[in-house]
């Protein structure tokens, strides 16, 4: 499921693409992002395609402050544009807007190649809520970014809605899948979180300021609440919140084992553009409380997996009502396989394109 973090000269065999991928965002960061890229690889790959990385770890990096997991490559134009050379690729997706990112449009650009891209992050939100930057000042460097892209894949209907109405354009929809191999219920199967307290709250995720947490582990709430993840907040919130559980970066089975272990998957956050771990929790049969806001909306809505509130103390506690099982047959129409043929309808034709909107970014070492 990781991206593979090497980048090779392929051998074609003139039967399928050969997409070069283009990402700030890869191994050892655990992420949705770093999860979507890593299995739309292995789906290209059973359709015949070929999907090649440029990823930090083949740059010099540095960590980005506040955030010592996340490195950025640096001195990135001139080898990336060396590696597209070399790769002639016959798509080139971007995946992320950082130093990877502005190097692969530049070469894009200067060369008249079509290239996509995709809308992960809420950097603008992250931005404001960390360091207090107006968010219309990111949202017109975001915007910029964008608009030389073929097209600007989004996750959501909701998401795709509301970049149109911030001015962005040629957005088309770029969903999400479940790992069912991984992420299935464990009925009878011990977990090290079984002694704890029940009910058992679980988060999963980056722990961050944007990430909402504090109104999770404030609630009023019976039995125990259990964070999975690292993050620049997590000795903060070790010492607010004594009596959480913080079981930090858990992966494969053993993450798997806990999403299917927990009474209640809690989603916190209101920034997500999706939220990849509300199916990996419903795929374990666990039901989700979070608000009705983007991302919950339009994974959940108002299907009887879990519950949406206002109220999250409200939508936990409604949660638990819900049924496993239902929980697990609605997650079945999450596919990896179909969100690939739709990256793959999102792709240019082949066609150079025009854009008037092709301007300068500003530079990148």
């Amino acid at each position: 499921m990781n991206i593979i973090s090497s980048f090779e000269r392929p051998l074609m065999d003139g039967r399928g693409l050969r997409v070069a991928i283009v990402t700030d965002a890869a191994p050892p960061q655990v992420n949705g992002v770093v999860r979507t890229l890593g299995k739309l690889g292995e789906e290209l790959k059973k359709l015949g395609h070929e999907a090649h990385y440029i990823t930090p770890d083949l740059f010099h990096t540095i960590p980005l402050p506040s955030y010592k997991e996340i490195r950025i490559a640096l001195f990135a134009k001139r080898r990336v544009s060396k590696m597209l050379d070399e790769l002639a690729p016959d798509a080139i997706h971007i995946a992320t807007e950082g130093p990877l990112g502005l190097a692969a449009r530049k070469y894009c650009i200067k060369n008249g190649k079509p290239f996509t891209t995709s809308f992960h992050t809420r950097f603008p939100e992250y931005l404001h809520a960390r360091i207090r930057l107006p968010m219309s000042w990111t949202y017109a460097l975001i915007r910029r970014f964008h608009a030389p892209a073929f097209s600007v894949m989004a996750a959501t209907p909701i998401l795709k809605q509301e970049l149109e109405g911030r001015g962005f354009r040629n957005i088309r929809i770029w969903s999400r899948g479940v790992d069912a191999d991984l992420f299935y219920p464990r009925p009878g199967l011990k977990s090290d979180i079984d002694p704890l307290p029940r009910p058992h709250w679980l988060y999963v995720g980056r722990v961050a300021v944007e990430k909402n947490i504090d109104a999770f582990l404030e609630l009023d709430l019976p039995g125990t609440k259990i964070i999975v993840g690292d993050g620049p907040r997590l000795d903060f919130l070790k010492k607010k919140f004594t009596k959480a559980v913080f079981k930090g970066g858990l992966y494969g089975e053993t993450l798997a084992e806990t999403y299917a272990a927990a009474d209640c998957f809690v989603f916190p956050s209101k920034t997500d553009t999706f939220g990849l771990v509300l199916i990996e929790a419903l795929a374990s049969g666990t039901p989700v409380a979070a608000y009705p806001v983007q991302g919950p909306l339009d994974v959940i809505g108002d299907a009887p997996v879990g519950k949406l509130d206002n109220n999250l103390r409200t939508a936990c506690l409604e949660a638990l009502k819900a049924d496993r099982t239902a929980c697990l047959d609605y997650a079945a129409h999450f596919s990896w396989a179909a969100c690939t043929n739709q990256f793959l309808s999102n792709l240019p034709t082949g066609s150079i394109i025009e854009s008037p909107e092709n301007q300068p970014l500003p530079e990148t070492v």
